[in-house]
């Protein structure tokens, strides 16, 4: 069984959501990693959770980018670790160059919390291995800087290289003007790196594990990746 390290910073507020996903819910072996720490022996996959880091100060994520541990993140993927980003965490692998583009805010420059949908577009990735391209989730959104963008060549790049994996969409999974509520590029919720070991995305699937908390959505894409892990 893999062993999950789940990154704590200054502010991070979602780093107890993804310990319980992974812990309790998936039965997954976890470990908190304070940002200082720069050691990540033992651990298989990364997850970069949401939160305020350093409360968002000059832009989101743009500080905790320069924190000890995250030397040891961008060594991890860049030796084909696996490593998942989740909204503010999105945002820190941005900053940290470990996928391309970056992040605006908001259309209508406010925070918003919410359901949402996003449907899957690729299967071809250790994150959505055993899902299905147009599945669709509904899975909670909660940030105010989400409004991805990128440069009209990176975008055909990620498009030619099959590196988007989630889009916004509505309840049926078409790609309606409203339902990309942050006013995304393509709308686009999630992408990986070139080398598709590096996710980053801004809906909170770890958030939608019980049906106790209104939604168990999130739940196959931690299974998607579990199995891609034990093929690996």
């Amino acid at each position: 069984m893999a062993t999950f390290g789940v990154i704590v910073f200054p502010g991070s507020n979602c780093d107890h959501d993804a310990y319980h996903a992974m812990k309790h819910v998936m039965n997954c072996d976890v470990k908190f990693l304070w940002h200082k720490d720069t050691d990540l022996s033992g651990v298989d996959f990364l997850i970069v959770p949401g939160g305020f880091s350093y409360g968002d100060y000059l832009r989101s994520g743009a500080i905790a980018r320069f924190s000890p541990i995250m030397q040891e993140v961008t060594k991890f993927a860049n030796n084909g670790g696996p490593v998942m980003g989740i909204c503010n965490g999105f945002q820190i692998l941005l900053e940290a160059h470990l996928i391309p583009g970056a992040m605006m805010h908001n259309q209508h420059l406010r925070h918003v919390c919410k359901d949402i949908y996003m449907r899957c577009e690729t299967s071809d990735s250790l994150f959505t291995g055993s899902l299905t391209k147009g599945q669709v989730f509904r899975v909670p959104v909660s940030h105010g800087e989400g409004n991805y963008h990128i440069s009209d060549d990176g975008l055909k790049a990620l498009q030619d290289k099959n590196q988007i994996l989630f889009r916004y969409c509505d309840e049926e999974g078409i790609l309606s003007e409203e339902s990309n509520f942050n006013g995304s590029i393509n709308h686009i919720a999630g992408i990986t790196n070139d080398g598709r070991n590096v996710l980053g995305l801004m809906p909170h699937p770890e958030r939608a594990m019980e049906s106790i908390l209104g939604s168990e959505d999130g739940k196959p894409i931690f299974e998607s990746i579990l199995n891609s892990l034990s093929v690996a």
